[in-house]
């Protein structure tokens, strides 16, 4: 992967078809130059956008570290399932990235699998996008939809705006060293936290207002 993602990085245009980026974003190609030298931070610092900011991980306490290091996994798309502690360089690569007759689809499934579920005992709460999903099947895995409901009680699926709520309960989870083996555990640890976790016809909602900051 490592060696497809710096053959495409090499020149500006090939980068730009392969990686999709735009003028402005172009240079980031080159951090996938220089993936043996750059320096490293915890993966879960390391990434940012609506999915990570509400975690604000460089600011977290220890303890809420430590619930993050042992019971979080990401799906990268350059080094398959990490731990959230990992440590790992900047890089530029997606789940849809086009490395010519390296396909992400095809090369990370099966090991990705494997790995994940090597890691789990219990309660798997995927909270990865489609795309994500794909690179690394769970199966028994719970993977809610965030909705959000309005005053009248009508429920919509959220699309990009979902990743913000699952931010928000992933920080949660970690403050209060969530002890949630199972899907009972969770609805119960949820209920006590003023999360709303309900079972829907398709499986089980999360309701995003649950999560909204408490205005103070």
């Amino acid at each position: 992967m490592i060696t497809a993602a710096r053959s495409v990085s090499s020149e500006e245009s090939s980068a730009r078809a392969a990686l999709k980026l735009g003028p402005k974003s172009v240079s980031e190609r080159l951090r996938n130059l220089e993936l043996d030298t750059s320096g490293t931070m915890p993966a879960i610092e390391r990434y940012t956008g609506v999915l990570y900011d509400p975690l604000v991980a460089q600011d977290a306490d220890d303890a809420t570290r430590a619930w993050w290091f042992d019971h979080v996994v990401v799906q990268s798309a350059m080094f398959g399932p990490i731990g959230a502690g990992d440590p790992i360089p900047a890089y530029r690569l997606s789940h849809d990235s086009r490395l010519g007759s390296l396909r992400l689809a095809s090369h990370w499934p099966a090991v990705s699998s494997r790995v994940l579920e090597s890691r789990t005992d219990g309660l798997v709460l995927d909270l990865r996008s489609e795309g994500y999903r794909q690179l690394g099947p769970v199966p028994g895995a719970v993977a809610p939809r965030v909705v959000s409901v309005d005053g009248s009680g009508r429920r919509r699926a959220l699309n990009h705006w979902n990743k913000t709520a699952k931010g928000r309960l992933v920080a949660l989870l970690g403050r209060t060293g969530a002890d949630v083996s199972s899907m009972e555990a969770l609805v119960a640890w949820a209920a006590e936290s003023g999360v709303v976790f309900e079972r829907g016809d398709d499986g089980w909602d999360l309701v995003a207002e649950s999560l909204e900051p408490v205005a103070v």
